[in-house]
């Protein structure tokens, strides 16, 4: 149970209790109030903004409907008390029971605990990585990574029906270059000396494997023939090589996809065609000239007349056009399938992970959804800023076989997976963020992976030495919780209560990093409280002599160890059973 939407539906219960006796107007609006942790906890447990939102509508004061709400709220053998504060908010303090209860909610579902039917099985489309198969994977790749795979997990977890997929590119000028790049390796796999790498094509050192492969499969076959014969199978090769080294990445990371899709696949289905016809049939697609980007004209500028999609008239600052000068279609275009094809898929609600390079991008391609779409469909693009690798603050060398980029295999090899998915999940996704390979495993409260990490380790730790002394560990959704009355307890558990309205707010607003905002706070107090028992013995989780005690308290260890864990496994990570 979500303890926040409970209230929210008591309070929409009083509401409509306050209409049926005349003191409301029918026909207002609930979908705004809200109930959620007061900031200041001395303020309560439940605040509400109910009479706040009303006001208006009901044209009353909002503290002539706050004060009558607040009466029928303190009704509810779950409200000890409650007062209106400032202008018109309630703040309700709630019975220590009630949160015990939570507690019990959390021991009877283990990790399952913050399950939500928030999304209602509604297919959501979480298209992630997609970088382009002309190299290994870098850490820019790993964040955006990170940052999908964790969203989808938590959508899932929140009740959504996800898809995780991936777009390979690879259709387009880069991998004619890429079976370029890999015909001059090919050439020096077979003994030829190449010289220098010409401007353009991709110098790092990972494409003399896949010139060896594909001289050790064919031989001396394609020396001497025109490029017509050998780039189509140079270019194929490479982007399958460099795919599989990529997916090899990912199941090192522990992201695992659905669905790849193919540009080139796509483009050569007729779905541009057909996303383009059913721009044509809304009357969106026009020719016309554009004018030149603000400032100064660009050398390479064309005035000349094109084939323009209408994307202002969908919040987009120009219209956009869909053919190049020779006709074939642009990337937009094919952009635009893309999401089409999503759509006739199934999924209305898409969502995009995107390196910071594109945000230029996102205006014109949430317009082309809500067309292509007919406003059915909603995208939303998460930028993912750029990554720095550090060692103690200073900037590490790149990678001398990427070539110009630290590769994720790299730092996957130097700190391993679960370091990287929790590290990477510590900022929000669109804030820069610095990668301290010494910081992240360093053991301290400073580094949230350990601390967290440590948090979870201390939970078994604690069951084990129960179990040493001969105290049950077993069986404790079952215990009585009602011994469970020091303050340092009681705020643990209003803690652990918290979790299902955390994953609810995180995945609403698909923002992964509020869980990692959220398990380090609920480590660091349940760190805190640990060492309370160090300092007062009669505090301490197993107490000699007390067992039933003992059993409430390993109840709560237990269920912070659930809590810790749920998270966790929606970033994707192992929990420690102990610290080595």
């Amino acid at each position: 149970m979500n303890p926040y939407r409970h209230f929210i539906g008591q309070i929409v219960a009083a509401l409509q209790s306050m209409q049926a006796s005349g003191e409301l107007p029918e026909k207002l609006d609930f979908s705004a109030i809200t109930a959620e942790p007061p900031r200041d906890p001395a303020h309560g447990d439940v605040a509400t903004n109910a009479a706040m939102v009303l006001a208006k509508a009901a044209s009353k004061k909002p503290r002539d409907i706050a004060e009558p709400l607040l009466v029928r709220l303190k009704a509810d053998p779950d409200v000890v008390d409650g007062a209106v504060a400032g202008p018109g908010f309630i703040n309700l303090k709630v019975a220590d029971g009630f949160w015990r209860a939570r507690l019990g909610d959390c021991l009877k579902a283990g990790v399952g605990y913050g399950d939500s039917a928030m999304g209602q099985g509604a297919k959501v489309n979480v298209e992630y990585v997609s970088a382009n198969p002309t190299g290994p994977l870098t850490v820019g790749h790993a964040r955006g990574a990170v940052v999908g795979d964790a969203l989808a997990n938590l959508l899932l977890k929140a009740g959504y029906a996800v898809t995780k997929e991936y777009y390979i590119n690879d259709a387009g000028a880069q991998v004619d270059k890429l079976g370029q790049s890999t015909y001059l390796r090919y050439r020096e796999a077979l003994g030829e000396a190449i010289g220098e790498i010409p401007e353009g094509l991709y110098p790092g050192e990972y494409m003399k494997d896949v010139g060896a492969a594909i001289a050790k499969r064919d031989g001396a076959r394609w020396i001497d023939k025109p490029e017509a014969d050998w780039l189509p199978e140079m270019r194929a090769f490479a982007i399958d090589f460099l795919m599989k080294e990529i997916e090899t990445d990912l199941e090192k990371l522990g992201v695992h996809i659905d669905v790849y899709s193919s540009e080139r696949a796509l483009v050569e289905s007729g779905a541009v065609d057909r996303a383009f016809q059913e721009l044509s049939r809304q009357n969106l697609i026009y020719q016309g000239r554009l004018d030149p980007p603000k400032g100064k004209k660009p050398v390479d500028w064309e005035d000349r007349e094109q084939t323009l999609f209408r994307a202002t008239q969908f919040g987009d600052e120009v219209d956009r056009p869909l053919k190049k000068s020779d006709g074939g279609w642009t990337y937009f275009a094919n952009d635009i399938a893309y999401h089409h094809d999503k759509f006739r898929r199934g999924f209305a609600d898409m969502i995009d992970i995107w390196g910071a390079d594109h945000g230029g991008y996102v205006k014109r391609m949430k317009a082309a959804v809500s067309a292509i779409t007919e406003k059915q469909g909603e995208l939303d693009v998460k930028l993912c800023q750029l990554v720095r690798v550090m060692r103690n603050g200073e900037l590490i060398r790149m990678s001398k076989r990427a070539g110009t980029f630290v590769t994720l295999r790299d730092l996957l090899d130097e700190v391993g997976a679960d370091v990287v998915r929790f590290t990477m999940l510590t900022r929000k996704n669109d804030a820069p963020f610095d990668f301290d390979l010494v910081k992240a495993t360093e053991q301290s409260r400073d580094n949230p992976v350990w601390y967290v990490q440590y948090g979870h380790a201390r939970t078994r730790s604690v069951m084990r030495q129960a179990a040493a002394a001969g105290i049950s560990t077993e069986g404790l959704e079952g215990v009585l919780l009602d011994r469970l009355s020091d303050a340092g307890e009681l705020a643990l558990i209003r803690q652990i209560a918290q979790w299902p309205r955390q994953v609810e707010a995180a995945a609403a607003a698909h923002e992964p990093h509020r869980i990692a905002f959220y398990l380090y706070d609920l480590a660091a107090a349940f760190h805190a409280h640990w060492n309370r028992g160090r300092e007062e013995p009669g505090l301490r989780f197993v107490v000699e002599g007390e067992p039933d005690l003992t059993r409430a308290r390993l109840a709560l260890v237990q269920g912070i160890g659930f809590v810790i864990g749920s998270g966790l496994k929606v970033f994707g990570v192992t929990p420690v059973e102990e610290m080595r």
